[in-house]
This record gives C-alpha cells, structure tokens and sequence, in this order.
C-alpha cells in the first residue's frame, strides 16, 4: 500500500499549487518529457496519442468541408517576411532565424517559421491566377517555433504541434463565411470530443491577430478560474493579398485581390482538456479522445482462468469497436488501480476469480469512482453506455463550472473586486476604445477574452470610462 499511496502523493494539490499541479500531471502520467533544448519539450507516446486522436478527428471536420492539406517550408526569407509590417511587428520579439548553412554565412536571414501567412501567400501568388483558381481551401500540420520566454508543457513551448489552415475566395462575403464556418469546427469539436465548454465571439481591436481584419475566438475555464484561448480563426479581408499581390482575373475580367483566411489549434488543447477535467489524482480524459478507453485489469492473474477470461473480455470489447488494453503486468492490483486513475483512463474493469464464477465484473468510472456490477456477456454494451454517460457528464460538469465562474459587473469597483477576488469571466460593458482596454490591464492584469456573438446587456455604459457601451465582453486573466 505504501507503493499505491505514493504514486498519487507525487502529485501536489491543485488546491496548494494549481501550477505545480498541472506540471506535476504532465510528467507522471507521462505526457511528457524535459530535453536538452531549453523550452523545447518531448512529447512521450501517451502524450503524442492523444495529439494523433485530436489530429485524426480534427482532420475528418476539415474535410468535411473542403480541406485539403499541404505542406509547406519551415524557412522564411527575411524579405518575404518584411511585406507585412504589422505581421513583422508582431512576431518580431519570437522569431529564430537561420544566419548560417554549414560553414557559411547566408547572404538572406532565414526565418524559423512561426506562421506560415507570409508563406501562403507567396505561393498563392503563384498558384492563382483566374477566379476558376479560388477558392483555395488548404491546411497543413506542422509545427512552429516561437522564441517563448516562459515555458510551460502543452501552454507555451518553443516549438509546438498545430494545424494551420490558410484559404483563398474571391470575395469578402465568402472568406466571412469561411472564418466562421472554421470557428464553430473548433467549438463543436472542443465541446463533443474534449468535453470543453467554449464561448464564441470576436477578439477586439487590441488582441487580434497582426495583420488581421477580424480574429475570432473560442474560450474555455480552467479549473481554477483562467481563461485560455483554444482556437483562432482569422479574417483577413485582402490586407496580405496587397502586401503580397496575390491577384486573380474576375469573371467580369477585371484583376481583383484575393480575401484570405487563416485558423489554427494546437497542442496546448491538451493542456486545456487537462486543466479543466483533471484531479489530484491526475488526468481525467474525455472517453471520445482517450486513446484506451477501457482497461482490463485482472485480479489474482495467475489464479487459473483468469487471464483467459480477461482476455476474452479485451476482445469482445475491441469487437464492439471500444479502444480496450489489458495490464496483465505484475504489478498489484491497488497500484494498477492508481496507475489507470493517474493516466486519466475512462473506465476500467476489474476482473477475479470471485467475479468469474458469479459470471460478472465490476466497470468502475475514472471520473467519479461509481462502480457497476455488469453480467461478463453483457460487458461491451454496458460498457459503451457507460463511456457515452461519461463523456456526457464531464461536459455537464465542465459548464456548471464555467456558468458558475462568470460573473457580472456593471460599475468599476465591483469589475475590480470580483475580477480580482473571484477567479472567472467577468462580464461588462465596454465602450470599445483600446483606452479603457489598456487601463483594466494596468488596474487588474485581466484582458478581453472576446466579443461574444450572443450579446447581453449587463448597464447601458462602459464598465471603465463610464461613456455609452457598445458591447458586452467576456473579461479574464488568461494563460
């Protein structure tokens, strides 16, 4: 027992530490690893399969509506990079860049690509030529480096893992529609598969994208009361088809600019899905995206029948299409125990010579320890009930909790108080100048989360300057 018990004390409480937490959770449930390149991170296989699960049903929703996927370079030449000025501004602080091939100097700066828009656009510039070329609706999966300062694993790492997605239309009104159509595959996928609950709105003028129309956002709460932004999806109208002359002949045989978009997710969802399901006693993984869904244990292995019979049920279940493993290590069953809760699987069965001959198993559920006494033939029904009653649940508690955290404010001292005494959305009216927007920064260190699409009134006038409001904005300190 001493064993069993240690392996859940290796992590500290959220309720001590919630940053020590979160990094504690990373490393014992081996999600990750710490290399030789400071803010670089490895991704171990536990970790890396839930990126390929995430990658596999973000992929299938891209598709779905007309995504193909590309590839492009990971090096930037440094004048391509200059067309953008505000792109060049805004990224200017984290880029790396290639001064040397070999032994020799390059004659051009090459940037170590922390977006690919400059990229993009230099090939589309190429590629498209009449409207007969558009739209171009492309993605690739790549990773990116940004000379981050503070790291953290999944949050903010130098190099990360993302999807990036950049499209070509021929008019305003369809790139609109593309970043938006964009959001809500972000949002539906983030509420369905990770069980994460999301507001949807616009970033202001401040916190967009550089070089951006319009940004809009999906925002999730963590656990203890952070907001963290989980997918962008851009507009950006024909602003970099200027800067780059990516033109096209309209049917009316006039030459046109192009109006891009660009959207993108990244690794640091799975820090999401762990900040807002996990546990002391480690990860709590949405059954929809974990990558073992079920794990057999059996009790007394080495009692006659017994591995059979587990194995009989591994089977069964791979057959009912469930992602089911057996620990058939000698380890004891107590460390199993804590070792399956530690890796967040969903549910696990534990199966003994006892539960042989009453012909059944216990199904016990890692989010909140319920056991269920299920007949052994009926186990792969029971069971995928039982993963969809999960998934369902950690979504409902999820929202309780955000709904429960957001908070209103309709005058500056009670935006002050709550915001700094309450962790959560904040809800006030804004009167939409970058003024009011800088002094709540400066006064509490909460940013705007996003504009949202669904508006309500919380006062008729701005929480800070007190001038008549133009819209209500979700308010948090973030990740």
């Amino acid at each position: 027992m001493a064993k069993e018990k240690k392996l859940v004390e290796a992590i500290t409480s959220m309720e001590t530490d919630f940053a020590q937490w979160y990094t504690d959770v990373c490393i014992k449930a081996d999600l990750i690893g710490y290399t030789s390149v400071k803010g670089c991170m490895a991704i171990k296989p536990a970790g890396y399969a839930i990126w390929e699960n995430i990658q596999h049903e973000l992929d299938r929703r891209f598709k779905e509506t007309g995504v193909q996927n590309v590839y492009m370079p990971m090096l930037i030449p440094e004048n391509l990079l200059n067309k953008e000025s505000e792109l060049v501004n805004g990224f200017a602080p984290e880029v790396a860049w290639v001064t040397h091939g070999g032994s020799e100097k390059l004659q051009e700066r090459l940037c170590i690509r922390p977006t690919s828009e400059t990229l993009f656009c230099d090939f589309y510039s190429k590629d498209i030529q009449s409207h007969r070329d558009l739209p171009k609706v492309y993605n690739q999966w790549c990773s990116v480096l940004r000379w981050e300062k503070t790291t953290r694993p999944f949050l903010r790492s130098r190099e990360f893992l993302w999807q990036e997605g950049h499209t070509a239309h021929a008019t305003a009104e369809e790139a609109e529609e593309r970043t938006v159509q964009m959001l809500n595959v972000y949002a539906d996928f983030l509420q369905d598969v990770l069980a994460i609950p999301v507001i949807k709105g616009r970033k202001t003028d401040k916190e967009k994208f550089a070089g951006a129309k319009h940004t809009y956002t999906v925002e999730a709460l963590m656990h203890d009361g952070k907001a963290l932004q989980s997918g962008t999806s851009h507009n950006f109208d024909d602003i970099f088809a200027q800067a780059y002359d990516v033109t096209f002949t309209d049917k009316d045989n006039t030459l046109k600019y192009v109006h891009q978009t660009s959207w993108g997710m990244t690794t640091r969802v799975i820090g999401a899905m762990i900040m807002v399901h996990g546990d002391n006693s480690g990860l709590v993984l949405p059954p929809r995206i974990a990558p073992t869904q079920i794990m057999v244990i059996p009790i007394r292995q080495d009692a006659e029948g017994v591995m059979d019979k587990a194995v009989e049920v591994q089977t069964a279940l791979k057959a009912a299409g469930i992602r089911a493993g057996l620990d058939d290590s000698a380890k004891s069953p107590g460390w199993k125990f804590s070792e399956q809760e530690m890796r967040g699987i969903p549910v696990r069965i534990e199966l003994g010579p006892k539960d042989i001959e009453k012909g059944q198993a216990v199904l016990v559920r890692r989010d909140t320890r319920e056991k269920t006494i299920v007949a052994i033939e009926e186990i792969p029904a029971k069971a995928a009930e039982l993963l969809e009653a999960v998934q369902n649940d950690m979504f409902s508690r999820a929202k309780a909790h955000m709904e429960s955290h957001t908070y209103d404010a309709a005058d500056y001292e009670t935006f002050k108080a709550t915001i700094n005494e309450k962790p959560g959305f904040v809800r006030a009216m804004w009167c939409g100048e970058k003024e009011c927007e800088e002094q709540i920064k400066a006064d509490t260190t909460a940013t705007s989360r996003c504009i949202p699409f669904q508006q309500i009134k919380v006062g008729e006038t701005c929480v800070c300057c007190g001038k008549p409001a133009k819209s209500m904005v979700y308010w948090g300190k973030a990740y």
